[in-house]
C-alpha cells in the first residue's frame, strides 16, 4: 500500500510556496543562508589613501570597475543598501544565484539595475515536461533548483528499483548506472515505467529536467546549462541561457553492471531540505518538487512498488542540519536528497552520510568542498559545481560586461570563498583581468560599510 510522506501536515502549510518562484537559490549554496541584518553607511575609499563622500564608486574613483559578491538575500539586502549610500553604481556588478531573489530591489530600495546574475538553469532535455509536472501539481511556476531537485529523487527511486533493497551502499552502485548512458530513456514524463523496468532489472537511462544527469566522478553533473538574468518587474527577468560540457559530457566513474531488480516492496527516501530559516523561502517549492516523483510512484505502484518520504527541516544550519540527518539515520533511510546549502551539506556528509553508508544526492550545493569529500563515492549532486561556475562568471564579467578590474565580496563560508578564489583565478589567468580585493563579510550584520569601502577602493600599492 503506498505511504504518505511523513512530515507533520507540510502540504497545508507549503500549498502557496509556488508562487515565490522567482527567488533563487543559493549557489547555494554555500552554506546556510540567505542571511540577515541592516544599518547603513556613508563613506567609501578611492584607491590613493582618502576617504571620499558618497557617490561616484570605483571605476571613476581609483577603484574597481565591477564587484562579485556572493552571498544571500537577507545579508543581500543590507549589503546592498549600504552599497547604493556609498556608491552612484556605476560599477557593474555580477552575483550568483545566491542573491536571486526577485524581491531584493524593493527592499534595497533600489532598482539594481547595473547588478547581473547567474545561476545554474533547466537546461535539461525534459524542462518542460517537468515544467508541467510542477504548475499541475501546485498551480505556479517552478523556482530555482526546483528542476534539480525533482531529479535527485527521481535517481534514487530509480536507483532504488534497480538495487531491490532500501540499502545505501547498492543504492550508491546504481546511481551511475540509471543516469549515464545507456539504457531506456526516462523522463519525467515517463518516470513510472522507468521505475518498473529498473525493478525488472532492465538498463535505463535517465535524461533529466536540470540537465542530461551525467554524473561525473566526483558525483558532479557532467554537463550543465546556466543562465545569465537581471533584476526586472518585481522579480528577475532570465536574459540568456547557455550548455557548458565538461571533459566528459556522458559522465564516468564506478556503477554496477546490472541491478537485480525486486517488486511489492516500499522504496525509502528521505528529503533533506531547508522549511525554516535563511533558505526557507527557496527551501519550501524545492521541497514541493521533491514531492512530484514520489506521488508519481505511489499513485500508479508500478512493480507493486510504493515510496516512503520523509522530510526533515535543516533549518538553514549546520547542527540542525546534522541532527535532522541523523534523524533520517536512525529511521534507516537509505538515500537522501539534500541538502541544500554546502556549509549543512559538507558536515551533514561527514558526520551523518558517510559514516552511515548513506547516499546524498544535493539538488543545489555546489562548493568545490563538496567535489573534494572523502565521500567513497556515497555523495552526488544534480546541481553544477562552482568550479564551472567560477569560469562562467568571469566569462560575463569580461567578455558581456566588458569588465577588466574587480573586487570580490563574498560571505565568510566555504560556499563565499571558494567560489570567490574560482572566479578570481579564471578572471586573472584566462581572461587578463586584475583583482582589486577580496573582501570577506559575515552574515548578519547590521551594517556592511567598511566592507564595501575597502572593495570599491583602489588596488594595493
Amino acid at each position: 500500500m503506498a505511504r504518505d510522506i511523513v512530515r507533520r501536515d507540510f502540504m497545508k502549510r507549503v500549498g502557496a510556496a509556488g508562487a515565490i518562484g522567482a527567488t533563487g537559490l543559493a549557489g547555494c549554496i554555500g552554506s546556510p543562508g540567505d542571511g540577515g541584518g541592516d544599518g547603513g553607511g556613508t563613506e567609501s575609499g578611492d584607491g590613493g589613501g582618502e576617504t571620499t563622500t558618497t557617490g561616484g564608486g570605483g571605476g571613476g574613483s581609483g577603484g574597481p570597475e565591477g564587484l562579485v559578491v556572493i552571498g544571500y538575500p537577507e545579508s543581500g539586502i543590507q549589503l546592498f543598501r549600504d552599497y547604493y549610500s556609498q556608491s552612484d553604481g556605476s560599477e557593474e556588478i555580477l552575483v550568483p544565484d545566491g542573491l536571486r531573489d526577485g524581491a531584493m530591489p524593493g527592499q534595497v530600495g533600489n532598482e539594481m539595475a547595473n547588478v547581473t546574475g547567474t545561476a545554474p538553469a533547466a537546461g535539461g532535455p525534459n524542462q518542460e515536461a517537468f515544467n508541467t509536472l510542477f504548475q499541475d501539481e501546485y498551480g505556479s511556476s517552478p523556482g530555482v533548483f526546483t528542476s534539480q531537485t525533482y531529479d535527485s529523487v527521481a535517481i534514487q527511486l530509480l536507483a532504488n528499483a534497480a538495487a531491490g533493497a532500501n540499502d545505501g551502499t547498492a543504492i550508491r552502485d546504481q546511481m551511475r548506472r540509471i543516469a549515464n548512458p545507456d539504457g531506456m530513456t526516462v523522463t519525467p514524463e515517463n518516470l513510472v515505467e522507468g521505475v518498473e523496468a529498473a525493478a525488472n532489472g532492465e538498463d535505463v537511462n535517465y535524461q533529466g529536467a536540470s540537465s542530461a544527469t551525467n554524473f561525473n566522478e566526483d558525483g558532479d553533473p557532467a554537463s550543465a546549462a546556466y543562465s545569465i538574468w537581471e533584476f526586472a518587474d518585481g522579480g528577475t527577468s532570465q536574459v540568456e541561457v547557455q550548455n557548458f560540457e565538461g571533459e566528459n559530457p556522458d559522465g564516468a566513474g564506478p556503477s554496477a553492471d546490472s541491478g537485480p531488480g525486486g517488486s511489492d516492496r516500499e522504496m525509502s527516501v528521505g528529503i533533506l531540505l531547508p522549511e525554516t530559516g535563511d533558505l526557507a523561502s527557496v527551501g519550501q517549492p524545492m521541497i514541493q518538487a521533491a514531492q512530484i516523483p514520489v506521488k508519481q510512484i505511489n499513485e500508479a505502484n508500478p512493480a507493486g512498488l510504493s515510496v516512503n518520504a520523509q522530510i526533515e527541516d535543516t533549518q538553514t544550519s549546520p547542527s540542525a542540519g546534522t541532527s535532522a540527518a541523523e534523524t533520517l539515520a536512525s529511521a534507516g533511510v537509505p538515500s537522501v536528497c539534500g541538502s541544500a546549502s554546502s556549509g549543512v551539506n559538507v558536515p551533514v556528509s561527514q558526520q551523518v552520510f558517510i559514516p552511515n553508508e548513506i547516499v546524498g544526492c544535493s539538488p543545489s550545493s555546489t562548493a568545490l568542498s563538496v567535489s573534494n569529500l572523502d565521500d567513497d563515492d556515497y555523495i552526488f549532486r544534480t546541481a553544477p559545481s562552482d568550479f564551472l561556475q567560477g569560469r562562467v562568471m568571469a566569462q560575463v564579467m569580461s567578455e558581456r560586461l566588458g569588465v577588466s578590474s574587480v573586487s570580490t565580496l563574498y560571505v565568510n563560508n566555504d560556499y563565499g570563498q571558494q567560489l570567490s578564489d574560482r572566479f578570481s583565478n579564471v578572471f586573472t589567468e584566462q581572461f587578463g583581468g586584475e583583482v582589486y580585493h577580496k573582501v570577506a563579510f559575515n552574515k548578519g550584520e547590521s551594517s556592511y560599510s567598511s566592507v564595501i569601502e575597502t572593495a570599491l577602493s583602489g588596488p594595493d600599492s
